[in-house]
């Protein structure tokens, strides 16, 4: 059995699971914690994801991708490649795949993230060392994520 690579973080929201939902898809949201990037799709199951950003004047997609599983207010799932990297081939085999989950914790919701499956993908070591962040991983995400949810904005 290959082995198997993947970055999880989960972060506690005081909010609603559609504000967190609303944070996670809608492009004025996404370009407060996702680098400058907003994402761009029809968020349908099967079609396109792009995370695009304005670089030196020019809009650019820094990260593409396909929604392979979507659930409104609960479940997000997608592939993504950086298609600027030219020492990784844009084929299915280089896709990680991404996972938001929001579930009800007592009071709040949790918001699971899991990034991967690294041990699957060329330069798989190397991608899973910079997205793991020192130990990190998608926490300075989360926590922004979190601060947008829960102030409303």
């Amino acid at each position: 059995m290959p082995e198997k690579k993947y970055i999880v973080n989960s972060i506690l929201i005081d909010a609603q699971p559609a504000a967190i939902w609303n944070v996670l898809t809608n492009p004025e949201q996404t370009k407060k914690y996702m680098f400058g990037c907003e994402t761009v799709s029809d968020w349908q199951k099967g079609s396109d994801l792009f995370w695009q950003m304005s670089y030196e004047g020019k809009d650019i997609i820094a990260v593409k991708g396909t929604i392979t599983s979507i659930e409104t207010d609960k479940m997000l799932a997608y592939t993504v490649i950086d298609p600027n990297n030219q020492a990784i081939a844009d084929i299915p085999e280089n896709y990680l795949m991404v996972t938001y989950c929001i579930t009800k914790e007592n009071e709040c919701q949790l918001l699971t993230v899991t990034q991967g499956n690294y041990a699957t993908v060329a330069d798989g070591e190397k991608r899973y060392n910079e997205a793991y962040n020192n130990g990190q991983g998608w926490m300075p995400i989360l926590n922004e994520i979190k601060k947008i949810a829960e102030c409303g904005n």
